[in-house]
């Protein structure tokens, strides 16, 4: 059985998802009376270089002989994967920023607004979409009912959806709870790397520097998160390394705005 405890924590889950991006975008417009629209371009951003064109080349090299190297060896799958990510997530902030956003440059609390709407929609992603596999298994679960999913499948896919069934069952209720801790220092990282790539696309001068600043932090801090996955240590340990590493980019973001927002 799924603990009634774990579920109600998933749902909280779905709703942290929400409130979190719903949540930042209100207090960035009431505090900095910005425009919605960096907001949505953001999370349009994150759909488009992340969740589409970073997917599709994946599938395209993980698929191939290079991805069966790659996949094998767990340095070299966290610095693919952490300068995926960068490469195209960076891109597309650089590129929204110093294009769609260019009537707003003057005013780098668009960055914030940004940042919300681009670390939001990935929250609302994992955190809302992410648990509803997860609550529907676990009422399956509950109701005894897995037999139905299971029965059709394959022997190969029935043994790795069992395996969820598996890990569902075994996980303590409190994992559940850091899920969103996770994600708020994610996004808190992401609202910095926003603010780092504002200055580097809104300049009359564009500042190559800390647009690759900006591709090197983001690659560091999802390296770190493929190489701490599944390695043993403390599921806490790794959030507060989360949440160190976002605290460190946070600083380097407020330098970057005493240096340039004159």
């Amino acid at each position: 059985m799924v603990s009634t405890l774990s579920i109600i924590f998933m749902i909280c889950n779905m709703l942290s998802g929400i409130l979190i991006p719903v949540g930042l975008l209100v207090f960035f417009k009431k505090k900095y009376r910005v425009s919605v629209k960096s907001f949505f371009i953001g999370c349009a951003v994150m759909l488009l270089f992340a969740l589409i064109l970073e997917q599709i080349v994946h599938a395209v090299v993980l698929g191939s002989q290079a991805g069966d190297i790659i996949k094998n060896h767990i340095w070299l799958y966290a610095l693919y994967g952490g300068m995926m990510a960068g490469i195209f997530e960076e891109s597309g902030r650089f590129l929204a920023m110093r294009f769609l956003l260019k009537k707003e440059h003057d005013h780098p609390h668009h960055a914030l607004m940004y940042g919300a709407g681009h670390g939001g929609f990935e929250a609302m992603i994992i955190l809302t979409l992410g648990m509803v596999n997860n609550l529907i298994y676990s009422v399956m679960i509950n109701l005894g009912q897995t037999q139905t999913l299971l029965t059709p499948l394959d022997e190969a896919t029935r043994g790795t959806l069992q395996a969820a069934f598996d890990a569902l069952i075994a996980t303590p209720a409190w994992h559940f709870l850091l899920c969103p801790m996770e994600r708020i220092g994610a996004v808190a990282a992401q609202i910095s790397l926003s603010v780092i790539v504002w200055f580097a696309a809104s300049g009359k001068k564009i500042r190559i520097s800390l647009f690759l600043l900006a591709i090197l932090l983001h690659a560091i801090l999802d390296a770190v998160a493929v190489l701490t996955a599944g390695r043993g240590i403390p599921l806490l340990v790794v959030e507060l390394i989360i949440w160190g590493m976002a605290a460190v980019y946070i600083i380097i973001a407020r330098k970057m705005w005493k240096n340039y927002s004159r």
